[in-house]
């Protein structure tokens, strides 16, 4: 029998991947590969374009983080013509990227992973009293976990179960042995899930306050911002500031609660407690508080030594192409990048589901590029943000971790685990919204004896320009890269936090984070693969922003094979 496992697409995330794992006698993973299915050719788009609309076109690059993209390629124009853009604007700009990391990390641990952790239908069968008991283990004011919520939650979810129609609870791995919940701490987890429903939409509305709208804001252009009668309005600024105590009461008392029970429970199962294999983390700043001055500082740590942090040299960023799906010589820093689609096709062979089409390990197999920095992989994120810190001593994230360490139980050596990861995400939000304000703060206080918002930029069309930003974005840091000629795009290229983990293996045999991170797992049940899932959905995969069609029965509906070069 076929050891090899197939799982496409990876469902809960943004785009289409593909994973594909090997496993031994054992059922331990030996080999692992991770293909992202779908070309867009958004880089090749925007050739040809007005500097001015780069913005608003490389959102389109993602349909969840759609603001960091148009933060930072309105960044890489203004690096580009050198734009100095008011103070008003970048600290507004912040706290619309705080909002987003607020929607993204919410929706990442509740709605996106959350049923990796929590087992829905062991929760029908949980004590509502001793389960609103259970919550006070981990909060000592739980929210949405008194015995009469909680046992709403389990009537509405058995509704669901018996009329047949179950939703997103619907094709999951209930009752994987690495499930490790009790039925009580499913339903807490439950019932905050559905509380998530409700918060993620305010987070939703505290970008739409500066923005316009969410997803897809419209209120950035080159030159600072255009929603000034907002930022103007002291009902807008209250507006904002309420919205900003509702979410941290949540953060605090459902999701850092959540995920100290998590780590009680998780804490002696193996398959969480391995998932990082590429000890190279980096971050840049983020938390803009004043000028020029971050709350979260930039920084690379090499082989998970944390007393050493160096700091991140753009100039030594590339793209190795050799096992994607694009033509180039050697590796290529993004200001001289290109994007030659370059297809071939999977190999058929056996897996345990039968004959399957499957990735060519020894050729091409995923349209997905391998950055590398200084030659090695990187693994960035809220884990990485969060250890760069760490390691830097700053007082507001040593003070989170340490804290989190205590009440957890947990070894500091548990952060570099699949569990780490994704608590990173929570600690993530917990220093967002205890230190956060400061970027409010500071706008309240700046705007009180300087209104400005805008500068008028200009590109000369005789001159070239190169330019780049780097943002910290939800799923770790995002770099855009542009030239500039003839006051028109000549190039463009985005480095992707999800293209720096979900790589494939590189020309020197380096492989990446996702393929790294589930090498010796070991599977329970390889036809339910919920420790692959699991340790994937901790990175929070984000593969394109694109339609999904799909029947529910799992059927398929089309196939379609295009030629990207006529494009």
């Amino acid at each position: 029998m076929s050891n090899r496992v197939v799982i496409d697409p990876i469902t809960r995330i943004e785009g289409h991947l593909r994973i594909e794992v090997e496993l031994d006698e054992q059922n331990v993973v030996r080999k692992a590969w991770a293909s992202s299915t779908l070309f867009r050719g958004l880089e090749v788009i925007l050739k040809g374009r007005t500097p001015y609309d780069v913005g608003l076109l490389v959102q389109r690059i993602c349909g969840v983080c759609t603001f960091s993209h148009y933060l930072c390629g309105t960044m890489a124009v203004e690096n580009a013509i050198g734009a100095q853009v008011p103070l008003n604007a970048k600290l507004l700009r912040s706290l619309m990227m705080d909002s987003l990391h607020l929607h993204d990390h919410m929706v990442h641990f509740y709605l996106l992973a959350g049923m990796d952790w929590i087992d829905v239908v062991s929760a029908l069968s949980a004590d509502p009293a001793k389960a609103a008991q259970v919550a006070m283990k981990y909060s000592d004011v739980p929210l949405g976990a008194g015995e009469g919520e909680l046992r709403a939650v389990q009537e509405k979810v058995k509704g669901f179960v018996e009329s047949g129609k179950l939703g997103p609870f619907a094709n999951a791995y209930w009752g994987n042995k690495t499930y490790k919940f009790t039925p009580e701490q499913n339903l807490i987890g439950l019932a905050h899930y559905l509380k998530a429903l409700e918060m993620q939409r305010m987070a939703a509305e505290m970008m739409a306050i500066w923005g316009g709208k969410n997803p897809h804001p419209q209120s950035i252009v080159v030159g600072g911002i255009t929603s000034v009668r907002d930022m103007l309005s002291p009902a807008r600024l209250q507006e904002w500031a309420q919205k900003w105590s509702t979410m941290k009461d949540f953060v605090e008392r459902c999701y850092y609660a959540d995920i100290l029970m998590a780590a009680d429970a998780y804490q002696g199962e193996e398959t969480v407690l391995g998932g990082v294999n590429v000890h190279n983390f980096m971050a840049t700043n983020e938390l803009l508080i004043g000028e020029d001055n971050y709350l979260l500082k930039q920084g690379v740590i090499r082989n998970g030594d944390l007393s050493k942090v160096e700091d991140v040299d753009p100039m030594m960023i590339e793209e190795d192409v050799t096992h994607s799906w694009y033509s180039a010589k050697a590796p290529q820093h993004p200001w001289n990048g290109t994007t030659i689609p370059e297809h071939t096709p999977f190999v058929e062979r056996d897996t345990i589901y039968g004959k399957l089409p499957t990735v060519d390990e020894a050729g091409k197999y995923s349209w997905v590029k391998s950055p590398r920095y200084n030659g090695e992989p990187m693994e960035v994120g809220p884990l990485s943000a969060i250890l760069v810190n760490y390691a830097r001593g700053t007082p507001e994230v040593v003070e989170v971790v340490d804290e989190f360490l205590a009440k957890s139980g947990l070894p500091k050596e548990a952060l570099f685990t699949t569990l780490g990861r994704t608590a990173a995400r929570m600690l993530h939000c917990i220093v967002t919204m205890r230190h956060g304000n400061r970027t409010f703060d500071a706008l309240v206080t700046n705007i009180n004896s300087d209104d400005s918002t805008y500068i008028q930029p200009t590109i000369d069309a005789d001159k070239e320009y190169k330019g780049f930003a780097m943002v910290e974005a939800p799923r770790g840091l995002l770099s855009h890269w542009i030239r500039i000629k003839n006051s028109l795009v000549e190039n463009y290229q985005a480095v992707v936090p999800t293209t720096w983990n979900a790589g494939p293996i590189d020309g020197n045999g380096k492989i990446g984070p996702y393929e790294a991170s589930l090498l010796g797992l070991k599977l329970s049940d390889p036809k339910k693969p919920l420790e692959v899932v699991r340790v994937i959905h901790s990175f929070d995969p984000c593969m394109a922003c694109s339609v999904h069609v799909m029947d529910y029965k799992g059927q398929s509906i089309s196939q379609f094979r295009i030629d990207p070069n006529s494009l």
